[in-house]
């Protein structure tokens, strides 16, 4: 039964960032007429509760909480699927925005769908580097990010790379919806929020390791500028 939740928890994951990416590309592209700033506001609620998930999750004291009702191989599985089927609930809850910013075409075009590109392969690089079926929450040991400090790949170039990767994803779109818009703000302004909070429970987890580790890579998720 273990296996099963487990795997079943994977394969959520990966769906909700299925649904996502595609959401993100095609009905969020979708340039509906006027603007409606209470959709914005309804809309920065419903992520709020997504990421106040992964903030409270981080907390030491919610870990004990759950780990005496929780046996420990399946903690991570347990995050993996609230966090999904929350990402599911932005989706299914997000309300149109409307606006447009621009369409870019020609050149301008391309350096945004190439800068996309580059997002997402940034993103690739640092989830590979921190091992995707931990990520998933199917496999721990060694390589588990909880188990070791990752310092690798792009790591070595900013503290957060696959938020760096994230920022330059969303904000890359050749055709800027503003419900586009407002996911990469809400999104965006959550990210430099968290990494206070991140980096406080990594300093907890490898004291002098990551001290260290913040010396030699000054920059938390853009270079030069945070």
């Amino acid at each position: 039964m273990s296996r099963l939740i487990v795997w079943a928890g994977g394969e959520i994951f990966v769906a909700s960032l299925a649904l996502c990416a595609w959401w993100y590309l095609v009905p969020l592209g979708v340039a509906a007429p006027g603007v409606r700033a209470s959709a914005l506001a309804f809309n920065a609620v419903i992520f709020t509760v997504f990421a106040a998930h992964h903030s409270l999750f981080a907390r030491d004291a919610l870990k004990t909480a759950v780990a005496r009702v929780v046996p420990d191989h399946l903690l991570r599985s347990v995050y993996v699927w609230i966090a999904s089927l929350l990402l599911i609930l932005v989706v299914a809850s997000w309300r149109p925005v409307g606006g447009e910013l621009y369409r870019a075409t020609g050149w301008a075009a391309l350096l945004l769908a190439a800068a996309q590109l580059a997002g997402l392969g940034l993103i690739a690089g640092a989830v590979r580097t921190i091992d995707p079926l931990e990520l998933a929450g199917i496999r721990r040991g060694a390589t588990a990010t909880q188990d070791a400090l990752q310092v690798a790949g792009p790591y070595r170039w900013v503290r957060h790379p696959l938020y760096l990767g994230w920022v330059i994803a969303v904000f890359g779109s050749p055709h800027m919806t503003g419900d586009r818009l407002a996911f990469a703000v809400i999104t965006t302004i959550y990210l430099v929020a968290a990494v206070p909070w991140e980096e406080r429970a990594l300093t907890r987890s490898f004291g002098d390791q990551y001290r260290r580790y913040q010396r030699d890579v000054r920059w938390r998720i853009v270079p030069y500028v945070y």
